[in-house]
């Protein structure tokens, strides 16, 4: 956690100066462009641009872990459940079926493999650019970067107070599950089975919300009492000021998505499968 209480990690790199409306147009395009495609190439090059953008920033492996592994587990159990339910999905996209994996039930083939193969990158190819964007970012910058692009002040203040309360909110249910453990509740693996300890971890689920609304009733009564929204415009203690370097990255993001149009028209548009 940063020293501003969000997931901001202090550094000097070029993304952490970059203006932060322009990496978030640059996070909404990489979106767009990974979205438009089924085609496990152009994700590939997706996915070793973004990993090469992630280094260059120089954030600590550490401090990505989380939502590394939060992401990771995602897709395999998403990955898990289509070849249980759907285990010759990939037939209906490719015309062929080589079986490969009995399940007695049915049999996963290879073309639904594949598929799965496809969509689990589809998925990790966002993954760099979002770290990026989270752990550089820092939030009052972003919100008034939001504001200078016609966002109202009022949605980008709440914004930026989202981003500021996610590390307190992590940091208040980690508070709570500890309290459980003291009282008796097993969460942790050998404490019961699995369907009991998600179970005493659902007593986590009404302190936290409890937790939550005095949070924003705080929140809330402290930027009343400083005239929040009495105004129609409102200054930034910590504005910015485009570069060129932020509106080469701009133009860089426009030609990206023309680009990724074009080669979905063109040369990339259905699912990729090559045997």
């Amino acid at each position: 956690m940063g020293q501003t209480g969000s997931l901001y990690v202090a550094g000097n790199s070029f993304f952490h100066r970059m203006d932060g409306a322009v990496k978030l147009i640059l996070l909404l395009t990489w979106t767009v462009a990974t979205f438009l495609f089924m085609d496990l190439r152009v994700f590939m090059v997706l996915l070793a641009a973004g990993i090469t953008m992630l280094l260059l920033a120089r954030i600590p492996a550490k401090k990505m872990a989380l939502l590394f592994w939060a992401l990771t587990i995602f897709t395999v159990v998403n990955s898990l459940f289509i070849l249980a339910i759907t285990p010759r999905f990939g037939t209906t996209l490719t015309g062929s079926n080589t079986p490969l994996i009995p399940l007695g039930y049915d049999t996963i083939n290879a073309e639904t493999l594949f598929y799965v193969l496809t969509l689990s990158l589809k998925y990790l190819t966002l993954l760099p650019i979002t770290l990026l964007f989270i752990f550089t970012t820092h939030p009052s910058r972003f919100a008034a970067s939001l504001h200078k692009l016609g966002v109202p002040y009022k949605l980008a203040y709440a914004v930026s107070i989202a981003f500021r309360y996610i590390p307190d909110l992590t940091k208040e249910f980690r508070m709570i599950l500890g309290a459980l453990q003291m009282r008796g509740l097993g969460i942790s693996r050998g404490d019961g089975t699995l369907l009991q300890r998600l179970r005493n971890l659902s007593h986590a689920v009404v302190p936290l919300l409890q937790s939550s609304l005095q949070h924003i009733e705080s929140v809330s009564d402290a930027m009343d009492l400083r005239g929040f929204g009495t105004k129609r415009q409102r200054t930034w203690y910590m504005g910015t000021v485009m570069t060129r370097g932020d509106k080469l990255i701009t133009l860089l993001c426009a030609a990206l998505l023309v680009a990724a149009i074009v080669l979905k028209r063109q040369a990339f548009a259905g699912f990729w499968y090559p045997f």
